[in-house]
Formats: C-alpha cells, sequence, structure tokens
C-alpha cells in the first residue's frame, strides 16, 4: 500500500464513515448550557452559539442542552437576552440534533418552587419553543416535585429524563444515605413514573470510575430506558468514570467541546472519541469535523470570555471537591461573595462549616438551589455568628427548606435550627408534609395584574412570574421603556483586541507615554554635586539657567570609589522669618452622620434590594423586618436593630447596593 493510499485509509478511520459500533454510546453535547455555565458564570450569549451551530448538528450528537439551569437567569438579568428567543434562534439552525432542557422540577429555572398554574404554563410554553428533552432534577431528590411538570412533558409528546442527583455521605459509594439501595430505588421510583430514560447527575464531579461501574451496572439491572451518565470535571475523575460506566453499559454520557470542557465543567468529546474508535462503542463521531469546529470556538468566540475564566490556579482540577462537595461554580461564587465583603481570608472556615451546615439542614445534596442555601448560611454563619449563636442571620430560603417548601430532606433536619428558623415564620412554625406546591396558591393571575401591558404574552409574563424584580426589568429593557445599560451589551472582537492591547501596555509600564525631552548643552556654569544616599553617593550636575537650578546629570558612582569626605558645617543661618500662610478656603460643615437622627440599618454585605417591607414612618419592633436583600439569589430579610419610627428609606426595590451602605434610619 502507497503512503498516499495510507493516508487515505487513516482519515477515513477517523472519519464517520467507517464501520458502525455494534453498541455505540450515545453522547449529550453540553457546551452551549453547562459548558459556559460552569467556566464563564453562563455569560455565553446566542450570538457566539451561531457560528458553530450548523457544524455542531451534523456531529451525530444524541442531544444538545441548550437551555435551562441558570440560563433563563443570566440572559434575561446581565446579557439583556430573551431567554425564549435562544431556543427558536438555535432551532432555524440546528434541525436534526434534540434540544434538551435542565429543568429544576417544581423549581423550573428558578430558586424556589413555584405555584403549579406556573409550572404547567413554563413547561407549556418550552415544549412549544422547541424544547425536546426535559431533563428533570429536584434538588432533593423528592420526586413529588416531579408531579406537575411530567404530566404536561408527557401531554406535549417530549422526552421526560428523570434524574437522580449524586451525592455521598462518605468518601466512596455507601454508608447509611447514600448507597447502591438508595440509588436502585430512585430510578424504580422514576422508571415507574413515565422516565423516558434515567440519568445519574454528578453535579460536583464525585462520582469514582468503580463506583461509577456498579451504580450503572445495578440500576441497568432493574430498569429497562437507557441509563444516562452526567459527571463534572472538578475533581478530575469524570473521564475514567466515563470508560468505566461504559464498561458497564452506560447508554449515554455528557461531554463538551475541548474550548468548553475541562476545570468545573465536563470532559472533552474528542479524547473519548478517539479512546473508543475502533471498539464495539465507537461513537463514529468525525474526528476531523470536531477539530474544524473547535478551531472556530478558539478563534472566534473563546477569546469574548477569556476575562472571566479563573485563572489563578495552575491546577484544572480541584480535589477539595470531594471534601466539601461543593459543585464547582457555587464554589466560585462564595469566593466572589467573600471576595466582595473583605473577608476572602474566611474561605478556609466557610469549607469547615460547610459539612456541619450541611447536614443540619437534612445532609441535602449540593445541587441548584440547595448549594445555594447551603452555601450561602454557612457565609452568614462564618462572618456573623459568634461563640454565644449560631445562625444569627438565616436567609429566607432556609426557613423555606425546613418549613419543607422544597421537599423532603434525607436525613431529618436538626429540630434546633428547625426551630430557630420557623420562629415567627409567616406560614406557621410548624413544618408540612405535604407535597410542597400543595400549600402554594396559584401565582399567574397575580403577575398578569401587577405587570399589566408590560407583558405582552405569556413567554414574558413567565419571565415576571419567575424573576419579578429582574424580569421586569428586563421587560422595561425589551420594550424600550428604559435604556439599555452599557455593561449588559455585547462586545466584539475588536473591542476584546483593544482591551487586550491596553492590559499589555498596562503590564509593560506604557499605559501613560511620557514625552520624551532632550537634554540641553551642559553650559560652562555647570556645578557638580555629592548625593549620598543609604551608603551610595551620586555625583549630581546642576546647571542654572534663568535663577533657577536645572538638573543636568545623575551618574551613580562605583562601590569601589572612595567616598568625597564631607565638607565642614557651617553655622547655621538666622531662621528667616516664616512666610505668611494664604489664607484657608472655608471647609464645608461635615453631612451629619445618620446616628444622628436615628439608628441606621446598613446592608451586612453587597446585594440587589428585593424589597422594602416598611415606609417612613411606620412603627416598627425591634426585629422586625425592614428589608429584603438578596445576595447570590437568595434572600436575607434584614430586622430592625431597634425599636422606634422609620425615619428615611434609602433605597428601592432592583437597587444594588455595597457592604455597609446605609439602607434605612430608625429614630
Amino acid at each position: 500500500m502507497s503512503d498516499h493510499d495510507q493516508l487515505k485509509m487513516t482519515a477515513m478511520n477517523y472519519a464517520s464513515d467507517r464501520p458502525k459500533a455494534d453498541n455505540p454510546v450515545k453522547i449529550e453535547d453540553l457546551s452551549l448550557r453547562d459548558g459556559h455555565q460552569s467556566l464563564f458564570a453562563t455569560r455565553g450569549r446566542t450570538e457566539d452559539m451561531i457560528p458553530v451551530a450548523e457544524l455542531m448538528d451534523q456531529v451525530g450528537f444524541w442531544a444538545m442542552e441548550v437551555w435551562g439551569g441558570a440560563t433563563f437567569d443570566t440572559m434575561h438579568r446581565f446579557l439583556n437576552e430573551d431567554p425564549w428567543e435562544r431556543i427558536r434562534t438555535l432551532k432555524r439552525y440546528i434541525k436534526k440534533t434534540p434540544f434538551s432542557m435542565l429543568l429544576r422540577g417544581q423549581n423550573l429555572v428558578g430558586y424556589r418552587n413555584y405555584a403549579d398554574d406556573v409550572a404547567e404554563a413554563f413547561v407549556e410554553r418550552a415544549a412549544e419553543n422547541g424544547m425536546d428533552i426535559f431533563r428533570t432534577f429536584d434538588a432533593l431528590n423528592d420526586y413529588r416535585n416531579f408531579e406537575t411538570v411530567v404530566p404536561v412533558i408527557k401531554r406535549c409528546g417530549k422526552h421526560f429524563q428523570g434524574c437522580i442527583c449524586y451525592s455521598l455521605t462518605e468518601p466512596r459509594l455507601g454508608g447509611e444515605v447514600y448507597n447502591i439501595d438508595y440509588y436502585v430505588s430512585k430510578a424504580k421510583e422514576l422508571q415507574a413514573m413515565g422516565a423516558d430514560s434515567v440519568c445519574i447527575k454528578d453535579m460536583a464531579g464525585l462520582i469514582a470510575p468503580y463506583d461509577a461501574y456498579d451504580i450503572v451496572k445495578a440500576i441497568k439491572e432493574v430498569v429497562t430506558v437507557p441509563v444516562h451518565l452526567h459527571s463534572h470535571f472538578t475533581s478530575g475523575m469524570s473521564a475514567m468514570s466515563h470508560l468505566k460506566a461504559i464498561e458497564a453499559g452506560v447508554d449515554i454520557v455528557d461531554t463538551c467541546m475541548s474550548p468548553y470542557a475541562y476545570r468545573t465543567s465536563h470532559p472533552a468529546i474528542e479524547p473519548l472519541v478517539m479512546a473508543l474508535l475502533g471498539t464495539n462503542r465507537d461513537t463514529g463521531f468525525d474526528i476531523r469535523l470536531l477539530a474544524r469546529i473547535n478551531g472556530i470556538l478558539e478563534k472566534q468566540v473563546m477569546p469574548k470570555y477569556r476575562h472571566l475564566l479563573d485563572d489563578t490556579k495552575m491546577s484544572i482540577i480541584d480535589i477539595n471537591v470531594l471534601l466539601h462537595q461543593t459543585p464547582g461554580g457555587m464554589l466560585s461564587n462564595l469566593v466572589n461573595q467573600l471576595r466582595e465583603m473583605d473577608a476572602l481570608d474566611k474561605i478556609d472556615d466557610v469549607y469547615r462549616e460547610l459539612p456541619r451546615v450541611r447536614k443540619e439542614l437534612g445532609q441535602v445534596p449540593l445541587v441548584t438551589p440547595t448549594s445555594q442555601i447551603v452555601g450561602i448560611q454557612t457565609v452568614n454563619n462564618v462572618l456573623f455568628d459568634d461563640e454565644n449563636e449560631r445562625y444569627k442571620m438565616i436567609t429566607a430560603q432556609v426557613k423555606d427548606l425546613c418549613y419543607g417548601l422544597y421537599g423532603k430532606t434525607a436525613i431529618p433536619i436538626d429540630p434546633e435550627v428547625q426551630k430557630k428558623a420557623l420562629k415567627g415564620y409567616a406560614r406557621g412554625e410548624e413544618p408540612i408534609t405535604c407535597r410542597p406546591a400543595e400549600v402554594l396558591a396559584p401565582e399567574l393571575p397575580k403577575a398578569k395584574e401587577e405587570i399589566g401591558d408590560l407583558a405582552v404574552d405569556t413567554d414574558d409574563l413567565l419571565i415576571y412570574a419567575l424573576y419579578p424584580v429582574t424580569g421586569k426589568r428586563f421587560l422595561s429593557w425589551k420594550y424600550g421603556k428604559e435604556p439599555v445599560p452599557e455593561e449588559v451589551r455585547p462586545v466584539t472582537l475588536e473591542q476584546v483586541r483593544q482591551r487586550q492591547e491596553l492590559v499589555k501596555k498596562a503590564l509593560a509600564g506604557e499605559l501613560v507615554e511620557k514625552p520624551k525631552k532632550e537634554a540641553p548643552e551642559k553650559s560652562d556654569s555647570a556645578r557638580t554635586f555629592n548625593v549620598f544616599v543609604d551608603g551610595e553617593y551620586f555625583e549630581v550636575g546642576v546647571d542654572e539657567v534663568g535663577g533657577s537650578p536645572v538638573l543636568n546629570y545623575i551618574q551613580q558612582m562605583p562601590a569601589s570609589a572612595p567616598m568625597p569626605a564631607a565638607a565642614p558645617k557651617a553655622a547655621p543661618a538666622a531662621p528667616a522669618a516664616p512666610a505668611p500662610k494664604p489664607e484657608e478656603a472655608p471647609k464645608p460643615a461635615p453631612a451629619p452622620a445618620a446616628e444622628a437622627d436615628g439608628t441606621p440599618l446598613t446592608a451586612p454585605m453587597p446585594g440587589m434590594i428585593v424589597s422594602v417591607a416598611k415606609n417612613v414612618g411606620d412603627a416598627v419592633e425591634k426585629g422586625d423586618t425592614v428589608i429584603v436583600l438578596e445576595a447570590m439569589k437568595m434572600e436575607n430579610a434584614l430586622p430592625a436593630p431597634t425599636s422606634g419610627t422609620i425615619k428615611a428609606i434609602n433605597v428601592t426595590q432592583g437597587a444594588s447596593v455595597a457592604k455597609g451602605a446605609v439602607l434605612a434610619v430608625i429614630g
């Protein structure tokens, strides 16, 4: 065989026209949702997905995850994009590959359980807009939270993938809570509910390779539907876990295109394609097509987002996740929150406190929203507790969890924590045991009344119903009621290049160009002076021009040269009369401190004002909620520090505030 024929044969083997495997493993690509959510805070814009959309449609993925999770929140909040429009736009370019979304059960794409009418409308609109596969999970693995959404998914003729959130109570699979029997029983529950496939959702990268083999093998023995493994790369184990799961017969695994892979994201597709090449699980994918897609992503897309990547660590893995079990995206949020509060030195205390809080709150799996609930409460405990009292500042979501609004926890919540959280709780101090949404009144009629004509259709109404504060702001941007802030507008590659040039100049000390001056000629009247600095001396030439000494040159003398003897000190001259001081401009009187008129209520952390519960003139008792502050999607009810009357309210709903800002004054 000639060299040319050999090269041709090699190219064919790499391409998709090689012999089909007996049992090819199916691949779901997560680049356009979980990839950028994990690596750069879900900031990927639709315009940056279009250049690769048609090519990715040719790869042969089982599905592409393009929506759900944090995208709905981030798009309308930070990108000035309509979340619904992303599905419709991508559907025009991706015509063969099914679309998948991440649905948080009754949480939908938010951080709390919504009423049944909102849940039903949301699933209907997602299906109508183009969603095909609903990857559905509940943070507590309480499948009562599926009872509303699953019938709608089925009625719309769509694929219901039921998830089991993977968690551990031991370093490896086993122990009293999260063991093989737990996962097998959950898989059977999902199939009984009508799941079209079952997904093991390992959001923090905790599943070890041999545990992946055992759990897949065990679940495959009790269910007839396809089994899917989703495992983040955070700990560095997931690529190995994929191979062991494939050996055990897993049907589908999740990967990302390599520019969107690794770190806290997912394993890359390309090494897996090559590892399985020629085996009975060969994907059949064309590695050259994948390389072409990667080239576009690397050159045209990723430069826009490079500044959002965490380049502070040399390692691309984080083995500490095996200790605290916090998903990577949540961990970076905690770090940012501590940094904004000038408390980054407390991060180790947060790591130590987190497992304790998690256990006290029912040993919940750490996935949205429970990862936020546990994480933010941990930060609150570290920053605000003292030796006499724990849980001094309890978030609204922790109170909801203790009441049962999220569902049943894996183990009972610590009774003392639960009692403290529910003291004065608006819904009652006795927790519920029913399906959470049964206690929630319909929400759409009230939302429609509040938003009025600003919502022109059901999609707009759902944006507001899910996110009242930021949703209303987005609709105002969308329909020209408010100007769009510069910070939410997209950037071009040209702007990126200009920014990179500025950074290079700054690092080189060239950001401010110094005017160059030619040295004047040395005159005959130049005088030489010795200047002594810390044991060294310099020879300085000074020329007197126009009566003012002008520095002519400075020459550092060699260390070996003997220092000239100091001239004898002359007798001190009589002190000159002090020059009269110029008359100082009168200083403005200092603004009276807030304490002068009363006791201030300050922001304990940076965040956004969700609601203002009191008005100027209202009487309050110490401990009454005055303002609700959202920090990292969790709400903190800020209590009146003293009894009295509200003298001032300094903020409005939707305002962003810094730590220490005076929000209100009580007199």
